[in-house]
């Protein structure tokens, strides 16, 4: 079974920076996969934050532009968010997720809990 786990999640003060690693596990054909990162704040619906396709074509919600950078390491089946000068409303919890439609594959992590608050 696909196992996605985050981590580098915390508590961190207004302007700081974290870097969530999401690392997939028991997976063929990770290259092939697009990966995202999502938040889902209290009281909201889960979003997504930002997107690395198979061929490294990157997107990010218009909030976390110019903040955020996501990156993949496909030898070490490995996915990365970058996040600086980190903001109250960045407070959430990130999920990691991997699709590949051609293979019907959808997998989510299981969540890492960002707090930014002085």
């Amino acid at each position: 079974q696909v196992q996605l786990v985050e981590s580098g999640g915390g508590l961190v003060q207004p302007g700081g920076s974290l870097r969530l690693s999401c690392a997939a596990s028991r997976i063929s054909f990770f290259n092939l996969y697009d990966m995202g990162w999502y938040r889902q704040a209290p009281g909201k619906e889960r979003e997504l934050v930002a997107s690395i396709t198979a061929g490294y074509s990157t997107d990010y919600e218009d909030s976390v532009t110019g903040r955020f950078t996501i990156s993949r390491d496909n030898a070490k089946n490995m996915v990365y968010l970058q996040m600086n000068s980190l903001k109250p409303a960045d407070t959430a919890v990130y999920y990691c997720r991997s699709t590949n439609s051609r293979l019907g594959r959808d997998y989510w992590g299981q969540g890492t809990q960002v707090t930014v608050s002085s």
